[in-house]
Formats: structure tokens, sequence, C-alpha cells
């Protein structure tokens, strides 16, 4: 009788525990670029983080990240991902627009949920979700910094980044910002967001143009490079520098007073941790989470740079 009535509470504590044990397992995929500068060191940092934590609160949620040194890698991790793991949403950081457009779409059009970050697609429409900086306000806040510094007009250069939308998105805003100002841009290639392309660009301008009085690097890995040129060139006290979003390193050139960084922009890596959770909180709640999310630039000068100083961040 004792034998039966074990048998029947064992067969009855494996009929309760069937529900937890065939719960559902949602897969998201994560698709960044490989940290090939500081910020997308950051990047990798924040989103390597973020999914151990969330992996940590919700058992029903499993991650699959991937990282990429160049557009052709990263549209084969998201292929595979699709091929071997059956991902019910992706996460994505286009290396570049244009090569992850397609890719992307055809995720999208699986029925998987897309979250883009950071480097839209060049079509618009494809994802459920955008995060990213406020990429004209990058722009704009730059080139008002400029106009404010540079009352007479001046002649400067311009590094962008990678060929991006958002790339774009801040030129035109840095552009729109100093029209009309008498500043006059000489000069204005990709140095890629990397400070050795950044290094090249800046030997190559330097060579160029006998007066550069200042110079948007867009960027503070390609600041790093602009700088390292300008050095090796033996003309520092010709120009100053501005480079965006808020390395350590620059945050403290700005706190200190440095004569060649005399301000920063705000542009966060941790912006994956804010589309990751936002992803996960579309399948673990009923929260509306759709949509766009833009995170503001601000402009980092010696009386705040103390705010935006983390001594103990990657970037």
């Amino acid at each position: 009788m004792n034998l039966r009535r074990s048998i029947a509470a064992t067969a009855v504590a494996l009929v309760m525990a069937a529900p937890a044990l065939a719960q559902d397992i949602t897969v998201i995929g994560v698709s960044i670029p490989a940290a090939t500068h500081g910020w997308t060191g950051g990047l990798n940092f924040h989103t390597e983080q973020t999914i151990a934590r969330l992996e940590a609160t919700y058992p029903e949620l499993d991650f699959v990240l991937t990282t990429a040194s160049d557009p052709a890698k990263q549209v084969n991790d998201i292929e595979d991902m699709m091929a071997t793991r059956n991902i019910d949403a992706l996460v994505v950081l286009p290396f570049e627009s244009e090569p992850l457009t397609a890719p992307v779409k055809r995720v999208k059009e699986a029925g998987v949920w897309v979250t883009v970050i950071d480097r839209g697609l060049s079509e618009d429409g494809i994802e459920d979700l955008y995060v990213a900086g406020d990429n004209p306000g990058f722009g704009r806040v730059s080139g008002e910094f400029f106009r404010d510094m540079m009352p007479d007009g001046g002649k400067i250069v311009v590094l962008r980044g990678i060929p991006t939308t958002i790339d774009n998105e801040r030129v035109a805003g840095f552009q729109a910002a100093i029209e009309g100002t008498g500043i006059e841009i000489q000069g204005m290639e990709h140095g890629n967001w990397n400070r050795d392309d950044a290094f090249k660009v800046m030997q190559d301008f330097l060579s160029k143009y006998p007066q550069i009085d200042a110079v948007w690097a867009s960027d503070d890995d390609m600041a790093v490079g602009v700088l390292a040129a300008i050095k090796e060139a033996g003309r520092m006290d010709e120009m100053w520098v501005l480079g965006g979003a808020g390395m350590k390193e620059m945050i403290a050139k700005v706190r200190d007073g440095d004569a060649y960084v005399k301000a920063d922009v705000t542009y966060p890596p941790s912006m994956a941790a804010t589309a990751i959770e936002l992803t996960a909180l579309n399948f673990v709640s009923n929260a509306p989470v759709s949509g766009n999310f833009i995170i503001g630039s601000v402009l980092i000068t010696k009386d705040n740079a103390a705010r935006f100083f983390y001594p103990d961040s990657p970037f």
C-alpha cells in the first residue's frame, strides 16, 4: 500500500511538473560588430553583461550572440541563426546598412521580431523596434559647438565614419548647424570610426591644407588617430579636435582642460543594453515596446565632464 501511494504521489508530482518542463523557450539572436574600436568594445561589454543578467532572470529566454568583423560574416551569422537555432527575435547592429538590409528583411518576412540598433537599415519599416542615439542631434550639437567656438568662421576638415545611415544623419546635422557661419569644410573623408584609418586620413589632410583651424573627428577613436597625426606633423598649436561618443580618456582630457580637446558629445555604447532589454520585455510581459527609442546627445564640457567619467568602463 505504501508503495502504491509512493508511485501515485510520484505520478502526480510528474504531472504537475510537466508544464514547467515543457515551458516554451524564446530564442533571441543578437548580432553585433566585433570590438574593432573603442565604442564597439564598449558595445560588446554591455551586450555580454545584459545577456548574462537576462538569462539569469528569465529562464524562458535563451540568447545566441555573434560578433562580426565585416558585413559578409554578419550576414552568414544571421542566416545560421535562422537555420540552426530557429530564433524568435533578432537584435542586430548592422556592420553596414546596405549589405544587411536584404538579409534582415528576410528574417522579418519569416515572422521573426526584429530590433535594429544604431546603424539603421537602408529601407524604412523593416524593424519592429529601433534603438539609437540621436544621430541628427549628435551632428547638430557638434556643429553648434563649432559655431560657438568659431564666431568669425575658419577652415576645418571632417572625418566621417563607416558609410551608414547614421553617418549621413550626423553629417547632415553638422552641416546644417554651421550653415551661414563662415566655417569652411575644406575636406571630408571616411575614417571608418577607426583610429588607424583616421590617422592616415588626417595625414593626407595635413599634407593638402596649410591652414586647418579645427577638426571634427566625429568619434573619439578617430580623434585619437587625428591627434597622433597632428602631433607627428608638429602642428598641435594650429588646431583643436572634437570627437564624440564619450570615451573615458577623452572625457578626462575635457575635464582637465586640455587645450586641444575642449569638449565631447555623448553617444553611449550601452544603448545595446537598452535594445536587448526592450526586446526581452516584448516576450516576458505585455508592455508595448515597438517603435523608436532615441537616446539624446549631450555636449560634455569642463563644467559637466565629471558626470560622464566612468573609470571602470571599457570605453
